[in-house]
């Protein structure tokens, strides 16, 4: 292995988490408005307004209220940003199909404990039964990057972005699977592609700039 690919393997392997979503510490309760109600408060002028519709969307969103959350990706308040990207995840993974939602968490749980076998057995369960529920694609994705199967890995984040373009986790994921092939550029289109939609991804931003350096030192004959 190359020292270019062996760096973009390590720069790789400290960005997993990309593919799943962070574990944002729970917010005050927030007033019982209405999804649409939420939806509107989002571009509201004051901060804190905002920040208790991100919450609410949490709770309430739909896919369809993906873009305006995404826009809040770029708000210029730190926490309103970390809240919608709370908020997309959450949205994202709700199937409407209670029996769907219990298997993710199963699954889910399975691949926490290490046992990937499972989990992406779980996962084929889950698409099988919602094919165009992204983000079954997206969990089986992440197990298969965990159990060394960068095809598979590959190929399921394919599944998530014809589903789901603006999957950022999907999109860091196939950047993370081309620094393990040691494709780095490609690798650096991916992760520039998912720090567009979603700036508030510092391991990303930081693969980008090892990439850019590892690419460097080659361009200059160090590697």
């Amino acid at each position: 292995m190359s020292g270019l690919r062996l760096a973009s393997w390590l720069t790789a392997s400290t960005l997993l988490l990309c593919l799943t979503p962070p574990a944002w510490p729970a917010g005050p309760a927030t007033p019982r408005e209405t999804r649409e109600e939420a939806v509107a408060a989002l571009r509201a002028s004051g901060s804190e307004t905002r920040r208790l519709a991100a919450m609410r969307l949490e709770h309430l969103g739909t896919m369809a209220d993906v873009p305006v959350l995404l826009s809040a990706l770029h708000d210029p308040d730190e926490l309103v940003r970390s809240l919608a990207q709370n908020a997309v995840w959450a949205v994202w993974g709700r199937s409407g199909d209670l029996r769907i939602d219990a298997l993710m968490e199963n699954g889910k749980r399975q691949m926490a404990e290490g046992r990937l076998a499972e989990s992406i057995e779980t996962f084929t369960r889950v698409i099988g039964l919602a094919p165009d529920f992204a983000e079954g694609w997206n969990k089986r994705a992440t197990a298969s990057f965990l159990a060394g199967d960068l095809d598979a890995s590959a190929a399921d984040c394919e599944q998530v972005l014809v589903r789901n373009p603006s999957h950022f986790g999907a999109l860091s994921g196939y950047g993370m699977i081309e620094s393990g092939r040691g494709n780095v550029e490609r690798a650096l289109a991916f992760y520039e592609q998912a720090l567009d939609i979603n700036p508030n991804l510092p391991g990303v931003r930081a693969a980008i700039g090892d990439l850019r350096r590892a690419l460097d030192r080659r361009a200059r004959g160090q590697i």
